[in-house]
């Protein structure tokens, strides 16, 4: 059975031994709790233990003093075999016995399950060293030109297109005619010019 050794300042420590599938223990100063602690700084309703997947945790319910491990509050501490926390200034020391810890292994543990955490650290081999990581490799961006160095590259595209085109028909229309086109479509432009019904004026 997992063993609690409950130590108030100036008191005898109290041992308190619970079933493997007790669920839920709770802890505090008032009459109604499991465990009663007769000391001023638990609250009356200040922490409770329960059983969870692979082994034991600690929550706090909301507590004055909260709970401690290493001096550092925390609302909720994973029990492991051996572990001493403070609740309020009392101190709590949790035990399991071999039996009961390969019980709590053979159970599927929990992501961070400090009891799976702890078999695994004492049997394990350590763990390989780490490779350096890979030498990144420059890689050269290569800029999308912005929308107005793309309107104007368009812009001359369309600009030369349109001036060889143009060269084209000049030199079909001067091997065809032996005239340039450029000069038919002035002197056709000047002619367009002149009133049509023109008489000679009277002498």
């Amino acid at each position: 059975m997992p063993r609690v050794i409950i130590t108030a300042p100036n008191r005898t420590p109290q041992p308190y031994r619970f079933q493997l599938d007790r669920q839920k223990v709770q802890i505090g100063r008032g009459s109604e709790n499991d465990i009663v602690l007769d000391c001023s700084s638990v609250s009356v309703r200040h922490a409770m233990m329960e059983r969870i997947e692979g082994g034991y945790q600690l929550r706090d319910l909301g507590s004055t003093n909260g709970i401690k491990l290493d001096g550092d509050l925390e609302s909720l501490i994973p029990l492991r075999h051996g572990l001493s926390v403070k609740i309020g200034d009392v101190a709590f020391d949790f035990t399991l016995s071999d039996e009961e810890r390969e019980a709590l292994n053979r159970e599927k543990p929990m992501e961070e399950s400090p009891l799976i955490r702890e078999e695994e650290s004492s049997l394990s081999a350590p763990p390989a060293p780490k490779a350096p990581p890979a030498p990144r490799r420059a890689v050269a961006s290569s800029k999308a030109p912005s929308s107005m160095a793309s309107f104007l590259m368009t812009l001359l595209f369309l600009t030369l297109a349109l001036a060889a085109f143009w060269i084209g028909l000049e030199v079909r229309h001067q091997k065809d005619t032996g005239k340039s086109l450029l000069r038919e479509m002035r002197a056709g432009s000047s002619d367009a010019a002149k009133p049509l019904n023109s008489e000679p004026a009277p002498k």
